[in-house]
């Protein structure tokens, strides 16, 4: 058989991946091995696969890969998460192309669009990652809006709420205006950017005085419901039980004092809008101040915004900048830098509203988190600095607002039966809600008509906090021998930007369903970034496609090039030279592997004492070699295992064991316990590499 010269990648990646999907290689059932479990952190069904996709399912693959070769039972569970607000957009983004309203629709309308757009598009990226040679267990592979998992979800939250953690209340929310749904406070993005700081005039009633009130936002002017001041402000004792009176509309609102108000900031006042900023309502709600909320949920100003109802917020600060100069009410405008809060998923500019929203109780819920990474280290974080943030985030943790104003997700199961907010019951099914309700309001002849169910849908992370569970069935059937035997899994690999987001919650859910962590070690991948330092994405146009970058160099090839310089939590300067590099690598074992074939085994010719040296010299340097490698993994150095199985195939093997021990010139004869010790090579690449050539 001739053997080509160069590695061909793509035949023999996709020769052997064939074959191990048709023998069923990477399925695991139960048995009498040590368990060794992955999940996979679900992409979202929308998404395509993205360079750090790449990283993170690669380190999953060489963790469970070196599980199987070291005699574990590997399961490797993949999925996929159904990204309420993400993919809510898309699909109504493709009505909206086709000319359909979505509130033109009923709920059971829309869900038949996203569902449909969810089968078609949610594969993509798990056949992606085969391309990748990701070695999942298919037959495993979930969707948690899989009817198990929303159910694991429903019982989940109906627990929660029987044991007195989840409540409904009116708060202060952060709403996106584009996704028209709250957020919880990780999902808002913090960034500074260049304003302006408007001064205005608000008259005193019964006198020619007015005060100075600095403002970064006029356009909210027409929810202000006083002005404030501190007590001890010398400044401003005169105004005490007076009012004043707000620009343009002209309504008089109280003056009330406050030691909340920095007398050396600004003109030491403060216009108080209890509707649209978290401070306001509090100082609202002291002094039982109206609350009047100027904007509709898309952020266009509303009937109190008088003739500027129906424009959006942005375009009311310009048009009201120069009506109250015109009045004569704006003494000043200057350039103000502040931070903005922006929506984690749409990028809009986050506001302050209040709403009623369900929120989960989470000062008891965190503490067998905090004790079990930060004191006991039963769950360790790889790079261990970042414990600090998970302290921080935990220590400073707020209760969690699930709801979501969304169709797309599980539907939260409140059932209302009356007209007041208390009048609701919470069950798993609608029959279970109307036994509730009957028994509630002894009034039997309610039926399941005579209930409506709570429309908003539950947060995704509310979901996927279940997810180390639920894959394996641990929320409806804790007892199912596949949850006792593969959970808790092993290693989580994921992104230290949803440390809080997932991997925190998840700890969480754990210890309150099961009384266990959900995994032992925690690795964190840094950002793939360019050479010149960028955060790679699609509109600076520095993210090569990942399914171009293996045509081009092979699966292998980008394998090696991402991990040749992926150290845990540092960010990751990609460079297509790596993927080259790693594509060499390969081509190098493949030559290795043709000059060997190219050998005849005689078991009849003596050994060479040179060979009995290089023989024993090699075998010393694997062993040494292994032990390197095992230090590395065992302190999830991925990148420095890679290196010393890089240079011991590079340079021990290739450069200098097959010189000392290839045939003499134009003698093609080798013994056999000879080629025999090459089989090593075949163990070597299995840490690293899809090991396609042997």
């Amino acid at each position: 058989m001739t053997i080509p010269a160069q590695f061909d990648a793509k035949n023999i990646e996709d020769k052997w991946y064939d074959y191990w999907m048709k023998n069923n290689y990477f399925h695991s059932t139960p048995d009498h091995r040590t368990p060794y479990t992955i999940v996979i952190p679900p992409p979202n069904v929308t998404g395509v696969l993205h360079m750090g996709h790449m990283l993170n399912n690669t380190i999953q693959d060489v963790l469970i890969r070196r599980a199987r070769l070291k005699g574990f039972n590997a399961c490797w569970v993949p999925g996929t998460d159904h990204a309420s607000i993400a993919t809510e957009a898309k699909v109504v983004a493709k009505l909206k192309a086709e000319g359909i309203n979505k509130n033109d629709l009923t709920r059971e309308e829309f869900l038949k669009h996203a569902w449909e757009w969810t089968d078609k598009y949610g594969g993509v990226i798990l056949d992606q990652l085969k391309k990748l040679g990701a070695s999942c267990d298919w037959e495993r592979t979930k969707f948690t809006m899989d009817p198990d998992m929303s159910a694991s979800v429903i019982r989940s939250f109906v627990d929660l709420y029987n044991k007195g953690m989840i409540y409904r209340g009116y708060r202060m929310v952060n709403w996106d205006p584009e996704a028209k749904t709250t957020l919880s406070d990780e999902e808002v993005i913090y960034e500074e950017q260049q304003g302006k700081l408007f001064y205005l005039k608000y008259a005193i009633v019964d006198s020619n005085e007015f005060v100075i009130v600095a403002t970064t936002r006029p356009e909210t002017i027409f929810g202000d419901t006083g002005l404030c001041f501190h007590p001890d402000d010398e400044r401003y004792q005169h105004l005490k039980g007076k009012k004043a009176i707000v620009p343009i509309c002209n309504r008089e609102i109280p003056i009330v004092f406050d030691d909340y108000i920095d007398m050396e900031f600004g003109t030491g006042s403060l216009k108080v809008t209890p509707a649209h900023d978290t401070n306001d309502k509090t100082i609202g709600d002291k002094f039982n101040l109206e609350i009047i909320d100027v904007f509709n949920d898309d952020a266009t100003l509303n009937s109190y915004g008088l003739h500027y109802q129906g424009k959006d917020r942005f375009v009311v600060r310009n048009e009201i900048e120069k009506e109250l100069e015109t009045i004569g009410a704006l003494t000043k405008v200057e350039i103000h830098n502040n931070k903005v809060g922006r929506s984690e998923r749409t990028k809009a500019v986050i506001e302050p509203r209040l709403s009623d929203q369900w929120f989960l109780k989470m000062e008891d819920l965190v503490k067998p988190a905090i004790q079990s990474v930060l004191v006991d280290g039963d769950i360790k974080l790889h790079p261990k600095r970042f414990d600090n943030t998970y302290r921080h985030w935990l220590e400073n943790i707020r209760d969690w607002n699930i709801s979501r104003q969304l169709w797309w997700g599980q539907q939260i199961p409140a059932y209302y039966y009356g007209e007041g907010k208390e009048d609701f019951v919470v069950a798993e099914t609608i029959e279970e809600a109307l036994k509730l309700a009957r028994e509630k309001t002894l009034n039997f002849k309610l039926e399941t008509k005579d209930l409506k169910q709570d429309a908003d849908a539950l947060d995704t992370w509310f979901s996927s906090w279940l997810w180390p569970m639920a894959v394996f069935g641990g929320i409806m059937n804790p007892d199912s021998e596949d949850f006792k035997y593969y959970y808790p899994t092993n290693d989580l690999v994921t992104g230290p930007d949803i440390l809080f987001f997932w991997v925190a919650r998840m700890i969480i859910a754990g210890y309150e369903y099961t009384g266990k962590k959900p995994f032992t070690n925690v690795y964190l991948t840094g950002l793939v970034r360019d050479k010149q330092r960028r955060k790679m994405s699609k509109s600076l146009g520095n993210s090569p496609d990942p399914l171009d970058l293996i045509d081009k160099f092979g699966a292998d090839g980008v394998r090696v090039g991402l991990l040749l310089s992926a150290s845990a939590g540092n960010d990751i300067m990609f460079d297509e030279e790596l993927c080259n590099q790693g594509k060499a690598f390969s081509n190098k074992i493949w030559n290795a592997f043709r000059l060997i074939k190219g050998w005849e085994v005689s078991d009849t010719i003596p050994q060479p004492d040179s060979s009995k040296v290089a023989i024993e010299w090699y075998e010393a340097k694997l062993q040494q070699t292994l032990l390197e490698i095992e230090d590395h993994f065992e302190k999830y150095r991925i990148s420095d295992a890679l290196m010393s199985i890089y240079k011991l195939v590079w340079d021990d093997f290739c450069s200098w064991f097959l010189e000392m021990i290839k045939p003499a010139y134009q003698n093609l004869l080798i013994i056999v316990p000879l080629i025999r010790r090459l089989k090593c090579l075949k163990v070597i690449s299995n840490y690293c590499i899809l090991s396609c050539l042997f």
